[in-house]
């Protein structure tokens, strides 16, 4: 079987983990630090940035897939895609160490996880009634 709509957002995910990941190695050659982030706060933003979002992407991605697999309807699937893209793109630009509660970090964590819950229990849920 195909997953032609979890594999659009896939993409599109897989070109923003680039872009945070070469905004990384960017700054890891310009400054020089090869392992972790130093003193360097600016750095280790941008390392926190890449890495959350490889932390809680692929999990989204795979429940995507699942109920792709298991006949969810293509609108719950686009509605969850669009909202996992806006929130990837919110998280970073709101992450900041020097700034707890700024609320595009709110909006991109937030959406993150209700992606993935609401998922989670459409699958659980498909489970279930069967």
């Amino acid at each position: 079987m195909i997953v032609p709509i979890t594999a659009l957002y896939a993409g599109v995910l897989t070109l923003i983990v680039g872009v945070l990941g070469f905004q990384v190695g960017s700054t890891r050659s310009r400054v020089g630090i090869s392992i972790l982030h130093g003193d360097d706060m600016d750095l280790a933003e941008k390392i926190r940035r890449h890495a959350n979002f490889t932390e809680n992407v692929p999990l989204a991605l795979i429940l995507m897939a699942v109920l792709e697999l298991n006949g969810t309807s293509a609108g719950l699937l686009h509605g969850l895609g669009i909202v996992l893209v806006l929130a990837r793109i919110a998280h970073p630009i709101g992450l900041h160490h020097d700034n707890m509660r700024h609320p595009l970090r709110a909006v991109g964590a937030g959406g993150t996880f209700l992606v993935t819950l609401i998922a989670a229990l459409t699958a659980i849920w498909q489970f279930v009634s069967r």
